[in-house]
């Protein structure tokens, strides 16, 4: 089985070696591509390119750095890299992409880019907390159990698995799966302003959340699966 691993933080990125390391834990497939934008485009949304030339440096036989965006490297990757390809897998992302943020984040963006080609897709980000620090470890073991469990779970044409790993403490246990609905709640909308400038200063951790929802599990420690489509 052919997987492509993709992100949207950069293929330099922690999170993309933390997904390698899950994929070669769980020994799901005999052949991995990373195809990672070159640079971190965290929040570009489904942005393509297609007013200027794409370029795609060679890092080794399996890693390919694209001067695009998280879709763009679905795109080349299925027409000219991996068109053999049967998963493309999407982080682990530095940083949640529950609920609305799915219209948002170029994590998700490229499984849905996947899903419209008919490829079957997963996107994984790891939640963090202010003021903690990222445990790629947990978050790599974590992954493992779930691509286990996901890659051999039905999926409907059009549809892709959306995971959100908790920030937990090191000597907490490992969190339960539940799979739930994705929360409609808006992020939080706050500014400050200087002058005629505007900062975002809205709280993602204190968003509204809907109680079973992505948000709500992830955020009570749980790891939230979703399905979406691309009719959503």
């Amino acid at each position: 089985m052919s997987l492509i691993l993709t992100n949207d933080d950069g293929i330099d990125a922690p999170g993309i070696q933390a997904l390698l390391n899950a994929v070669e834990k769980s020994q799901i497939s005999s052949q991995v591509i990373i195809a990672a934008p070159q640079e971190h485009l965290s929040g570009c949304g489904h942005q393509i390119t297609t007013n200027r030339p794409i370029t795609l440096q060679r890092r080794s036989d399996t890693a390919y750095a694209i001067a695009g965006t998280p879709a763009d490297c679905v795109r080349l990757s299925i027409s000219h890299i991996c068109p053999q390809v049967k998963w493309v897998l999407s982080g682990i992302n530095a940083g949640g992409n529950m609920g609305v943020d799915s219209y948002i984040s170029g994590t998700v963006a490229a499984v849905r880019e996947a899903a419209i080609h008919g490829i079957k897709a997963i996107a994984i980000s790891q939640y963090k907390k202010i003021g903690w620090e990222f445990n790629w470890d947990n978050s790599a073991k974590w992954t493992a159990l779930l691509l286990a469990d996901l890659l051999n779970r039905p999926l409907p044409p059009g549809s892709f698995w959306n995971i959100n790993l908790p920030h937990l403490l090191p000597e907490e246990p490992d969190p339960e799966v539940v799979f739930c609905l994705p929360c409609p709640k808006p992020l939080p909308v706050n500014y400050r302003t200087e002058g005629d400038k505007f900062y975002y200063v809205g709280e993602y951790a204190k968003r509204e959340r809907t109680p079973g929802s992505d948000v709500d599990e992830c955020f009570s420690g749980k790891i939230a699966v979703t399905q979406l489509s691309i009719d959503n």
